[in-house]
């Protein structure tokens, strides 16, 4: 036998035994299933994790209280029929959360579905899920629909155009409060601000606590969902805009020229604005600090920074 001959059967035995190898697992994995239980399954999946992905599934679910907290009025779809029916009938999904490691037809469906309407999954344990279902047959999903619809881009700049206006656009960089995000669209309707931009990811979105924060405000304001904050900064800028964000360490806002196309970046509180998003903007502004505190609550900081761009708007 020729050395090729011998290197083609050592590769045909290598193939033959990777194939016998992914069979066998396979049947180990339906007997676990079978015998163990789903529980005692996943249990034993989590064992064998990789510590990179034990990582991701421990981030995956950091789900706070006011998640697990029904608000009042908030729409929640459990079950996985009803959420497969809720993304295929147009409702605006919001929050999804689903059992981690669930591979089921229905699970990769749902998958499928929220990728493709750009809905945010966090991936959680069991024990977290029963936490945040309300009816407790939840079958691995819960999808927590938006209290009002998502507008797009263009809305806020026809909203400037209708009214003569150079667009003014208020983006907040991970605002995880309900509370501080219906504020700010309150102030960003009553200063005439025509939009709110809020990240997709590691942010709160429309729900019934943000709708009765708002005042009302939510019916006149519209408010975008976009993918990556620092992405949509770069788009803008194409459009012709100019970005101002807040940061205690910036320039006096008194002394920038916010006027024209300006779109204001705000801040989580204690984080601030991330380092990569306050790289893309053009200013920095700071708002004076005349007592002994030196921090403002992030709704309370955009309402002094809007009304400064307001000033200046209306002085130029």
């Amino acid at each position: 036998m020729s050395k090729q001959e011998q290197n083609n059967g050592y590769i045909k035995k290598g193939v033959r035994g990777r194939r016998e190898e992914e069979r066998m697992a396979y049947k180990a994995e339906r007997y676990a299933r079978r015998h163990e239980g789903q529980e005692a399954y996943e249990g034993r999946r989590e064992r064998k994790a990789e510590p990179e992905e034990k990582t991701r599934r421990a981030a995956a679910d950091r789900v706070t209280d006011a998640e697990v907290t029904p608000s009042e009025n908030e729409t929640r779809i459990e079950g996985r029929n009803a959420v497969i029916e809720a993304f295929r009938s147009g409702r605006t999904v919001d929050r999804l959360y689903m059992l981690d490691g669930s591979q089921e037809g229905a699970m990769m469906t749902i998958r499928r579905e929220a990728k493709k309407h750009g809905t945010a999954v966090k991936y959680v344990t069991r024990q977290r899920l029963d936490q945040i279902s309300e009816t407790g047959a939840h079958q691995g999903v819960v999808a927590i629909l938006a209290a009002y619809h998502y507008a797009e881009m263009d809305d806020l700049f026809e909203k400037a155009r209708e009214k003569g206006e150079e667009p003014f656009f208020i983006l907040l960089d991970n605002i995880e409060d309900p509370h501080n995000l219906g504020a700010i669209i309150r102030t960003a309707n009553v200063c005439g601000a025509h939009g709110v931009i809020i990240p997709r990811d590691r942010a709160v979105g429309l729900t019934a606590t943000v709708a009765k924060a708002s005042a009302g405000a939510l019916n006149f304001t519209p408010v975008v969902k976009v993918t990556n904050i620092g992405r949509t900064i770069e788009e803008l800028k194409e459009r012709g805009m100019w970005f101002v964000c807040a940061d205690m360490d910036g320039t006096p806002m008194t002394k920038l020229n916010m006027t024209g196309s300006i779109g204001l970046v705000i801040g989580a509180e204690g984080d601030g604005v991330s380092r990569l998003v306050r790289e893309k903007c053009d200013m920095v502004a700071s708002i004076p600090m005349k007592g002994e505190v030196n921090s403002l609550n992030a709704s309370v900081a955009a309402g002094v920074l809007c009304y400064e761009i307001v000033r200046q708007r209306d002085l130029a």
